[in-house]
């Protein structure tokens, strides 16, 4: 049986057709002569720059208005499944509970969600109670320390991971948000 398999392959020849090299479209240019073309930065989608709702909350730092994911800017709040995760989005929907969000969407995206400031009704930023309540730290690489003097005094020791996370040091498999 062996023996009549290989005759057959024998006799059929190759299954699929030898590759064929071609030449690159583009001459080669010397290395001080090439021009590094970078991909495009991702666009926001167009839409309201300013959405107004109720809202349903994912977790400490993202909410959804109008079927429009957000994420509050300026801030990091632990993962559902980090420390303190949990806690962090009850505080959350306690704050937006019966209340109209209005969301200042920004141009910048993160991880296709649109990012915003957040206000309720009467002036509170959402993002300013979130770190006055020691439940979310304040990223300075997108507030520019705006919410800094609100943080508890062991803020970043209770959010260590939120924290380890800011400096690089947490990788994208663990949740990086």
């Amino acid at each position: 049986m062996r023996l009549l398999r290989v005759i057959v392959r024998l006799l059929a020849g190759p299954r699929r057709p030898p590759r064929q090299t071609q030449p690159p479209l583009t001459p080669q240019l010397p290395r001080e002569m090439r021009v590094v073309v970078r991909a495009p930065q991702p666009v926001p989608p167009s839409g309201p720059t300013v959405l107004h709702g109720p809202c349903w909350v994912i977790d400490g730092d993202t909410i959804v208005i109008d079927k429009i994911r957000i994420r509050i800017a300026g801030i990091d709040a632990p993962e559902l499944d980090h420390p303190f995760g949990k806690q962090s989005k009850w505080a959350l929907v306690k704050l937006c509970k019966g209340q109209v969000v209005t969301a200042r969407v920004k141009p910048e995206l993160s991880y296709d969600r649109m990012v915003a400031e957040c206000f309720l009704p009467d002036g509170r930023d959402l993002a300013a109670e979130m770190v006055r309540a020691g439940l979310a730290l304040d990223w300075p690489k997108f507030s520019g320390g705006k919410y800094r003097h609100l943080e508890t005094a062991d803020a970043r020791r209770k959010l260590w991971r939120a924290s380890v996370r800011q400096r690089g040091m947490m990788g994208a498999a663990t949740g990086l948000d």
